[in-house]
């Protein structure tokens, strides 16, 4: 499965329509609240979530650790408003136009497990569940948009073989 994400001229085309699919959600997700300001929304979902934090059959708070990360957060969420506004637009126009695929998808599956450990369960699994092949298939999955000239330009610009020197 791997050889066939990483290899396969069909996988990347199959990869290219996830990714645009991905893409599309993600920047519509962004585009709202970088141009309706989401301060607010971000607020409450960290508040919920320190309010009423994920819990087990037990009912012991499955999270604690996260929790306290968004108990410290909480008086900065403006800024966190921010970054989460813009990061959901450049995940989204990276996957769109595929650049740094594997870099953007990486920050999307972030932002669904941050997500999902605030008890916002919603459509984060099955972006998980997609984002989860793009992330396999590495640079096949860019190859069909901007990373298959991209990504040639860093290896050979910014990674060059340093043991010249």
């Amino acid at each position: 499965m791997v050889h066939f994400l990483r290899n396969n001229k069909i996988a990347t085309v199959i990869l290219a329509i996830i990714r645009i699919y991905l893409g599309v959600q993600w920047t519509l997700a962004g585009w709202e609240k970088v141009s309706g300001g989401a301060a607010g929304a971000v607020k409450g979902l960290v508040a919920n979530a320190i309010k009423n934090p994920v819990k087990g059959p037990e009912g012991n708070v499955l999270y604690p650790w996260f929790n306290d990360m968004l108990s410290a957060i909480l008086p900065h969420y403006k800024g966190m408003s921010l970054m989460v506004s813009w990061g959901e637009l450049l995940v989204g126009l990276g996957l769109i136009f595929g650049c740094l695929t594997t870099a953007a998808v990486f920050f999307g599956l972030m932002m669904n497990f941050s997500y999902m450990l605030a008890g916002a369960i919603s459509v984060n699994p099955l972006y998980i569940f997609l984002e989860y092949f793009i992330i396999i298939g590495g640079f096949n999955a860019g190859k069909i948009g901007l990373d298959y000239w991209v990504i040639p330009w860093i290896r050979k610009n910014i990674f060059k073989n340093k043991a010249s020197i």
